[in-house]
């Protein structure tokens, strides 16, 4: 069976509600043979990233960056999982108050680095959650259907 691991830092009820969007679309009935491990940010091991087949990451942007808990887990796991999970498929979200520039460049720049394959366009915006809950969706619809066997 295949492994999707979703990583994400959703601190406030308004991220919350955007990472059950996504899982709600991983979690999809229709998508068979996939196994969809949800951790927090702060949580995240090594192991859970090596046993994975793919991944979804979640934060916010703040303060012109990643979250701090994302930013951990990149930092935790970076050194042992980049050459084992290369190529490995991928995308994300990011929900900016204001701005999402600086936490686009880190999360490109980090997932270059790690050599993952963006399989799916990532959900970036500004603003109030509600109008993208259905594009969160998707968003997990379409990673987990990726991994289908």
């Amino acid at each position: 069976m295949a492994r999707l691991l979703v990583v994400h830092h959703s601190p406030t009820p308004r991220l919350a509600e955007l990472t059950d969007a996504v899982l709600a679309g991983a979690g999809d009935e229709a998508i068979e043979g996939v196994e969809v491990v949800v951790r927090t940010a702060l949580e995240a091991t090594v192991d859970d990233v090596l046993a994975a087949d793919g991944y979804l990451l979640g934060t916010s942007a703040n303060l012109g960056y990643i979250s701090g808990a994302l930013k951990h887990f990149f930092d935790s796991v970076y050194n042992e999982v980049r050459e084992p999970t290369a190529k490995r498929p991928f995308s994300y979200w990011i929900r900016g108050g204001y701005d999402t520039i600086g936490a686009e460049r880190a999360m490109e720049s980090i997932t270059t680095g790690l050599q993952w394959s963006l399989a799916a366009p990532p959900l970036v915006f500004t603003g109030d959650v509600e109008p993208h809950l259905e594009a969160a969706t998707e968003l997990g619809g379409t990673l987990a259907a990726l991994l289908m066997r």
